[in-house]
């Protein structure tokens, strides 16, 4: 079933490249979906529906694409961006793939099955607060309750969650860029492109070009090297000559992400011979079920946060760790949509 579910994906992420027979034979439901979307959008606007502002402020991060576009790396890269610059961030997410929708604040053991494994990363590589819950609202005012030091929130994948009001927000393209440009299922868009880049908003191409006609900035991306599950586990960083090792024998990668094909491209690119090993985006892993006669396996740290060294069952197993990061010019977009940077009000008990 996953194998059949994963290659349909697949073929619709392909379908989405153009507007081919699938893409067209699915513009019906697009039509209802934008339907749907344009009413929405229409309600918060005219304040039928209302957005919910916290006491901090928030800054969204997200993308206009289905699947993976380099959020998770972009929230890291300004958690520590936003620390030099003497905030004290912190983090909500919906937590795609959890068990449950409540709120609850994800610590170092918490499970990922519990958390979602985006928002476990995040806390594991990002070291501040993190908080998830299907009402984001609800989750960043239990944040602000239980840490009232925290003074800007990061809403990762928030760019559709009208709920709650933003002071900015940064849209993250990767080489897909809109696609056919079609709403989904037809295409990828999650809501119309923009004619324009809009108000308080800046745009980060997770790419080497821009890849839509928005001015944006390119992200610095770059494999940092790999580290073992168990030092990875510790907290241990990864060294690029550890790249070296690994040259000369095979090795399966395994990547349970949206797209796999730039994690093993990276890979080739370090030199590394490897057999391709995609499973469907938020893999559980609940069973490590590798080729008979493997000995080395080098993952995501998406994936690694749902393994412990104990199960390897002796086969090496490798995370690859990415250094990503922006250049001076957006940083300073980013800083300066922010309001300025004061201590956060006290907290009414209630």
């Amino acid at each position: 079933m996953a194998t059949s579910s994963s290659g349909f994906a697949t073929r619709l992420q392909q379908a989405w490249q153009s507007r081919g027979l699938l893409a067209t034979s699915l513009l019906p439901l697009a039509l209802m979906f934008g339907a749907v979307t344009a009413a929405r959008r229409w309600l918060y606007r005219r304040g039928i529906l209302k957005e919910q502002r916290i006491d901090v402020p928030v800054l969204v991060v997200g993308n206009l694409v289905a699947g993976g576009a380099g959020k998770t790396p972009t929230v890291l890269a300004l958690i520590a961006l936003l620390r030099r610059e003497g905030w004290r961030p912190s983090i909500v997410s919906r937590g795609h793939g959890r068990s449950t929708d409540h709120v609850l604040e994800v610590v170092p053991d918490t499970s990922a099955a519990s958390a979602g494994d985006e928002p476990l990363l995040l806390r594991l590589r990002g070291g501040v607060p993190v908080f998830v819950g299907r009402d984001r609202v609800a989750a960043a005012r239990a944040l602000r309750q239980r840490h009232p030091e925290v003074d800007i929130v990061v809403c990762d994948d928030g760019l559709q969650h009208l709920r709650l009001a933003r002071d900015a927000q940064v849209l993250v393209f990767d080489e897909r860029g809109a696609g056919n440009g079609w709403l989904l299922p037809a295409g990828p868009l999650r809501e119309p492109m923009p004619a324009q880049v809009p108000v308080r908003t800046a745009v980060l191409y997770n790419a080497t070009r821009p890849s839509t006609p928005l001015p944006g900035h390119l992200a610095l991306r770059r494999l940092a090297g790999v580290v073992s599950l168990a030092d990875w586990w510790q907290d241990r960083q990864a060294a690029p000559e550890m790249i070296s090792s690994l040259r000369g024998r095979p090795v399966l990668a395994a990547a349970g992400i949206a797209r796999p094909q730039r994690f093993f491209s990276m890979l080739r690119e370090a030199g590394l011979d490897i057999v391709e090993h995609a499973l469907p985006d938020h893999h559980d892993y609940v069973q490590l079920d590798w080729p008979p006669g493997t000995t080395d396996v080098v993952m995501t740290e998406k994936d690694a946060v749902k393994i412990t060294p104990q199960r390897a069952a002796g086969v090496r197993l490798w995370v690859a760790a990415l250094d990503f990061g922006f250049d001076a010019d957006f940083e300073r977009a980013v800083l300066a949509l922010l309001p300025t940077r004061s201590a956060p009000p006290p907290l009414t008990r209630r």
